[in-house]
């Protein structure tokens, strides 16, 4: 091994506390086995370094040399290496992973959670047949939510909803207390929808037919972030344009007042909700399909282009 990449690879696991070479990144990863011990570590641990081996051609096969073990991910904490996939999930399930990354266990009370009885029939399903393994839901910080089928692990909590087991790791059942899973069919398909008290405010998408509904009550100050040529085409009669004059509006507005962004699809409109989410406001809609579902839902001598 080249001695500047020996460096380089002592320096990453010297520096940060917890790193884990892997195949992508923390919210990507582009291997299952990769994923695994993503999830175990986002269970246990806010922060930690990743390193994506598949950006580096030297760093995927020197950090093989470096750990004399052939197979990735690989996980250092405090400058040990600790092993790959296998060996983490045993560590994981026996709780000396938890010691190795100096977790102190205390008592974690099982949240309250809801599950509608549309839920408990899918979910009984699924789980009718399990063989060593529980139904799993996960609580990440950024609270993209994970129903799945796994083992019992080490410091796992247990809930019991409407006759549903269901295990948690310790930091999911901390931001899980008030959760409701239910289970709904609709046009758009079928599948389980969750709420959740704790989580941050977010992006909410609004039909056309919702908005009109909304807009004819007062409820909301919409607002649309397409370019003058093409409000000259088409137009919303009751839209804000999000010019200088738009923003002044927006910056006028109450953070908690009901607001609605359109564009031409719903793309850049997205963005626009987003970036008012960063400043604050946190009841911010987006138009599910722009102008466009506008004038095929709702009013047909809005002009499509």
């Amino acid at each position: 091994m080249e001695p500047a990449l020996e460096q380089h690879l002592k320096t990453l696991v010297s520096e940060n506390r917890v790193v884990l070479f892997m195949k992508g990144n923390r919210r990507m990863p582009q291997c299952g086995f990769s994923a695994t011990v993503v999830g175990i570590l986002d269970g246990l641990i806010d922060e930690y370094e990743t390193v994506d081996v598949l950006k580096s051609p030297d760093i995927r096969q020197g950090i093989k040399e470096f750990s004399e073990w052939p197979t990735l991910p690989q996980l250092y904490v405090d400058g040990e290496f600790l092993g790959g996939c296998d060996i983490v999930r045993e560590m994981a399930g026996s709780g000396d992973l938890h010691k190795a990354l100096g977790i102190q266990l205390e008592d974690v009370e099982p949240p309250n959670m809801e599950v509608t009885e549309p839920a408990r029939a899918a979910l009984a399903q699924a789980t009718a047949d399990l063989d060593g393994e529980w139904l799993r839901f996960k609580v990440p910080g950024n609270y993209r939510y994970e129903l799945t089928l796994g083992p019992r692990m080490f410091g796992d909590v247990e809930v019991v909803a409407n006759g549903i087991t269901i295990l948690l790791d310790r930091a999911s059942a901390q931001r899980a207390e008030g959760t409701v899973i239910d289970y709904e069919k609709n046009t758009m398909g079928e599948g389980f929808r969750i709420e959740n008290p704790n989580e941050p405010p977010k992006v909410k998408q609004i039909s056309a037919q919702q908005l009109r509904e909304r807009l004819d009550g007062g409820e909301v100050t919409l607002f649309d972030v397409r370019t003058q040529q093409e409000r000259e085409t088409a137009v919303i009669e009751s839209a804000l344009w999000l010019d200088e004059a738009g923003k002044a509006h927006l910056a006028s507005l109450d953070k908690s007042s009901p607001i609605v962004f359109h564009c031409h699809h719903g793309a850049r409109s997205q963005q626009a909700a987003e970036q008012a989410l960063a400043q604050g406001f946190t009841d911010v809609m987006n138009l599910q399909g722009g102008i466009d579902a506008w004038s095929t839902q709702v009013d047909g001598s809005v002009p499509r282009y």
